[in-house]
């Protein structure tokens, strides 16, 4: 007995399949892959923008706490030190009495400046013309700032040891060094002052410039005031 003949099946072919799937899985994955990428990217721009804000608000308080120091170093009215201060200001305080002594010289003897006026009238940044004691050190080649302010601050009362009471230096004034005031903590050095005297005719002004940094030494912030003290 023979046995019949089975039909062929109707689904197969002679010509293979084409799929698209693959292809169009890796492109999602692609651009899945971009979009977190960007995602990151922008994340970590944001971060370090804040960080960056948040860095330049230390040196500005710090700057302002700069400032307010030296206000109430013009205004110190005994020759003992204060307490916690490094330093007392003897002769140079109180203030009526300085004015008219080498306190205030173009050396800038304890953070205490003096140039005449002409010499104001002359100064050109540009061309660095008379340069005025608070323009950076790193430019003016004659700044009375404390050194360049990515190196190693040089020893003076306050300084990054604490250890040095040399109180015989010239140019900036760390913080407290004659008022006491506490060191900020987190700020990658501590803020610094000079004061400038001011005269025309009777008018007697002080101008006083501060820096500070943030934690970062390369944030910097420079501000300025003009103090008018009462003088006996």
């Amino acid at each position: 007995m023979k046995l019949g003949m089975f039909p062929r099946s109707p689904t197969s072919s002679a010509h293979p399949e084409g799929g698209v799937a693959l292809p169009v899985v890796l492109m999602f994955l692609l651009v899945i892959t971009i979009l977190g990428t960007l995602g990151i990217r922008r994340a970590t721009t944001g971060e370090t923008l804040s960080r960056n804000q948040l860095d330049y608000e230390v040196a500005r308080q710090a700057t302002e706490a700069a400032l307010r120091d030296g206000e109430r170093d013009l205004l110190l009215n005994v020759s003992a030190i204060m307490p916690n201060a490094l330093c007392p200001r003897n002769t140079d305080r109180p203030l009526a009495s300085a004015l008219g002594a080498p306190a205030f010289d173009t050396d800038c003897p304890r953070g205490q400046c003096r140039f005449e006026l002409s010499y104001y009238d002359s100064s050109n940044y540009t061309t660095v013309t008379n340069p005025e004691p608070w323009w950076p050190t790193i430019n003016s080649k004659n700044g009375r700032w404390d050194g360049d302010p990515a190196a190693t601050p040089s020893t003076k009362p306050g300084d990054a040891t604490g250890a040095n009471v040399n109180c015989t230096f010239n140019g900036s004034v760390p913080l407290g060094t004659f008022t006491g005031v506490a060191r900020i903590a987190g700020v990658a050095r501590q803020p610094e002052y000079l004061i400038e005297y001011l005269a025309r005719a009777d008018d007697k002004v002080m101008r006083i410039t501060a820096r500070g940094f943030g934690a970062d030494i390369n944030t910097e912030v420079v501000m300025q005031t003009y103090f008018r003290p009462y003088l006996r």
